[in-house]
């Protein structure tokens, strides 16, 4: 398990005022209760920790780059933008 993953995880089991045991790669964000503020919030708080910036439009959420569908769609564009950071 990499410390992306960890991270993301504790970010929206916070958001979401869940163990972090409690959320899975397979979570929905509306299974999680997270409503679009609430996305929001995880996504300035997953950029601010990994000084990232990730393309998401609040108006147009469907419409994103980023795939929001699950915790683990999150994780795989996290790590894809810090990699791609770094490289």
């Amino acid at each position: 398990m990499s410390s992306i993953y960890s991270q993301v995880i504790d970010i929206i089991a916070s958001q979401a005022v869940l163990d972090a045991s409690d959320v899975g790669p397979e979570s929905t964000l509306e299974e999680l209760g997270i409503d679009s503020l609430g996305i929001v919030e995880s996504i300035f708080a997953i950029e601010e920790l990994f000084d990232i910036s990730i393309p998401f439009n609040a108006n147009d959420p469907d419409g994103s780059e980023i795939d929001f569908s699950s915790v683990g769609s999150i994780i795989e564009a996290v790590e894809r933008l810090v990699s791609g950071k770094s490289g």
